[in-house]
Formats: structure tokens, C-alpha cells, sequence
């Protein structure tokens, strides 16, 4: 499988913001946090960061706002509100054509990501 032109922008320049936002000598883990209720509001502002995020790494494939057919990238606004633990492990692993984030997302950034999918978009 290629990656195409625009992943490996976004690879390179999230791998140089990743390298400017860890301290040399530290690692960055990528736990997966403690599953909250399906009825939790997420938190707006985290939610916002999400937004900010999923606009530039994730609207290219899964649609702005996350609108999209669903035919050749999920349909985010259809993933369950209460399985925090697969979105976890899809965005920091990968899934299907999706490349794996773990290794250039902080959890704290996943976490963005999460509270946004849960908006359903309208963030």
C-alpha cells in the first residue's frame, strides 16, 4: 500500500511538531484513559482543541465535520458514544487504510479527538 502525497505531508509535519512538543529524553505513552459514561457531555473546550485537530489531520479522509459517505473512510458521526476504548486503539493503531497516530498523538490529543467525535461535528 502507497501512502498518498497528502499523509506524508501531514506525517512529516506532525513527526517535527511531535519532536518540538516532547523534551529530549522523555517518552511520550499512549495509555488508553479510564472509560467515562456515554452520557458524559464532553468537555467544550477540549472538544474545540479536538475540532482544531481532526480539521487538520483527520477532515482529508473522514470529511469536514464528519460528513462523508462512509464508503471509503468510517462514518465518524456513527461511531458509538460509549467505546472509548476502540476509538483509543483505531486511532493510535490503526485500522483498515488508516494509518496508526500513536507514535505522533499524545493521549491528551486522542483524548481532543474523542470529545469531538462525540460532538458529532459540531464543534
Amino acid at each position: 500500500m502507497h501512502a498518498s502525497p497528502w499523509t506524508c505531508v501531514l506525517l512529516l509535519g506532525l513527526g517535527s511538531a511531535a519532536a518540538a512538543a516532547d523534551p529530549p529524553g522523555t517518552e511520550t505513552t499512549h495509555a488508553t484513559p479510564a472509560a467515562t459514561s456515554a452520557e458524559t457531555t464532553p468537555e467544550p473546550d477540549l472538544a474545540r482543541q479536538g475540532g482544531a485537530l481532526y480539521r487538520q489531520l483527520c477532515s482529508h479522509c473522514h470529511g469536514i465535520r464528519m460528513v462523508n459517505p462512509g464508503t471509503s473512510s468510517f462514518d465518524l458521526r456513527q461511531f458509538p458514544h460509549d467505546d472509548r476504548a476502540r476509538f483509543f486503539n483505531s486511532v493510535t493503531r490503526g485500522r483498515n487504510t488508516m494509518p496508526a497516530w500513536g507514535d505522533m498523538l499524545s493521549t491528551q490529543e486522542i483524548e481532543g479527538l474523542w470529545a469531538y467525535v462525540r460532538t458529532g461535528g459540531r464543534t
